[in-house]
């Protein structure tokens, strides 16, 4: 019903006809991309249509976080992807409250509950292997994605130099103020390598590990590392407590199979790479803990399509699927569905290595862009643009107000389920959401008892050493 190379150039165009706002310059800047499409199937044909697409590279560090939620967290393009896509779900859930067609969902069985539509699915498009564990591949092709990181207006004072000030993005300058530049190789079909200065070599921002199997974790080889001399390699670091990468020689650089936090250079962060964070949609799904009270079941993405990059189908497979597969006790709504997994052969025009074959030396280094774009099927503000974490282009005197928060925060997509709750009305409302004592953001997460547990059955048997956000993040009204 649908092909690869379909999806992916239908979010290629989707992206092609944004505004030119937030996206990256020719020849000098690249990004990332990832989409979700909606698959709608009738008796001969499926209707597919993008829902939600997001750009970016980028997770602001630990000092830079808000406690009210104002500030986006994560910018990588799979994380703005699915909380655009939540949007796009909060308005249908709305017009299905209020009387209206949804062409996503119907009522379900239970008092106040809804299901998705018959014959509707989601996809999950990305044009570059999700960081982390998805993007263990050998080093055929050092195609890199640096994950850097964005820290507060204090310590970028204390720690940049004379040329960066307060927020000011500089994205070719990594976040220990060392600069990043990149040396071709003469030869056609020679690899380009990236060299950080004054360390150790980093090839590929999403955190790769080796795949030879060890006592610790007793994961086979990857079939795809045999003959490579090398994988891609990553400043991200393992999670505290966990297995610690090995540094050694070759493949046996990384450890396998373990959590790894964003960006691992530079400012700690909370943010745990994508490859984690998909996984846990397996089993979770990726409506989010907040409409799951909307939600007789989770939603989960059928399949995930990567656009033409390094490639491994068992470092996908083991990142996204292996890793929740033996997740037991699940409540009813949530089960372990892993999805299928494909490769497209259409490149992203943006992508690092699309980038560095347009690139002219007049235009200084190839850097990542600095800014982050989230766009959703919805008919109001449909595009959001951000950097640092904020609306991109926001003033100073403007940061903690309204007009500087980012549409896919925490605090607006709440904002957004609170408008949901008001518009249902009483007798539909769901028992779940009865509770007169629900004020704050996490006392509406914690509600919902049925995916707090099936996430504790995920935490304790696949992902014990998973950090947990500060509570005091999570507190805001």
């Amino acid at each position: 019903m649908w092909r690869a190379d379909e999806i992916a150039q239908l979010c290629y165009d989707r992206f092609r006809d944004l505004p030119k706002r937030g996206k990256p310059e020719i020849g000098r800047e690249w990004t990332l991309l990832a989409a979700v499409v909606k698959i709608t199937r009738g008796q001969d044909m499926a209707e597919k249509e993008v829902v939600s697409l997001g750009t970016g590279t980028k997770c602001i560090g630990r000092s830079a976080m808000s406690p009210s939620g104002d500030v986006l967290n994560d910018s990588h393009a799979e994380i703005v992807a699915r909380r655009g896509c939540v949007r796009y779900l909060t308005e249908h859930l709305g017009r299905a409250v209020r009387g209206e067609k949804s062409s996503v969902f119907c009522p379900a069985d239970d008092e106040g509950k809804w299901r998705v539509q018959p014959g509707v699915s989601f996809l999950f498009f990305t044009s570059h292997t999700p960081c982390g564990d998805a993007s263990i591949v050998p080093e055929a092709d050092a195609q890199s994605q640096p994950c850097l990181v964005v820290r507060a207006e204090k310590d970028t004072k204390e720690k940049s130099g004379p040329s960066e000030n307060g927020l000011k993005r500089r994205s070719d300058r990594q976040p220990d103020g060392s600069d990043k530049r990149f040396k071709g190789e003469p030869g056609e079909g020679e690899k380009k390598k990236e060299v950080l200065e004054g360390a150790e070599k980093v090839v590929g921002s999403h955190a790769h590990l080796s795949l030879e199997k060890d006592s610790q974790t007793g994961q086979r080889q990857d079939p795809a590392t045999l003959g490579a001399a090398d994988l891609h390699r990553t400043g991200a670091k393992c999670v505290p407590g966990g297995t610690p990468d090995p540094l050694e020689p070759g493949l046996g650089y990384h450890s396998v199979g373990v959590l790894r936090v964003k960006p691992g250079r530079g400012e700690p962060t909370l943010s745990l790479s994508c490859s984690d964070k998909m996984a846990r949609w397996t089993v979770l799904g990726f409506q989010g803990a907040l409409l799951i009270h909307y939600l007789q079941s989770a939603v989960y993405f059928e399949a995930v399509i990567t656009g033409k990059c390094p490639y491994s189908p068992d470092a996908m497979k083991r990142a996204l699927c292996s890793r929740c597969c033996h997740v037991t006790g699940l409540p009813t709504g949530f089960a372990v569905r892993p999805p299928e997994l494909f490769q497209s052969g259409l490149e992203f025009c943006h992508s690092l290595s699309q980038t560095q074959l347009s690139h002219h030396s007049s235009k200084g280094r190839v850097s990542p862009c600095g800014a982050a774009i989230s766009w959703s099927a919805v008919p109001n503000q449909p595009v959001d643009v951000t950097a640092t974490g904020y609306k991109h282009g926001v003033t100073k005197k403007a940061l903690g107000t309204a007009q500087a928060r980012s549409l896919i925060s925490k605090v607006e997509l709440f904002r957004s389920f609170q408008a949901l709750l008001k518009a249902t009305p009483v007798a539909q409302i769901p028992p779940s959401l009865r509770d007169a004592a629900l004020q704050t953001y996490w006392d509406y997460k914690r509600a919902a008892r049925d995916y707090q547990l099936a996430w504790l059955c995920v935490r304790t048997q696949a992902f014990p050493l998973w950090p947990q956000s500060p509570r005091e993040l999570l507190h805001f009204k």
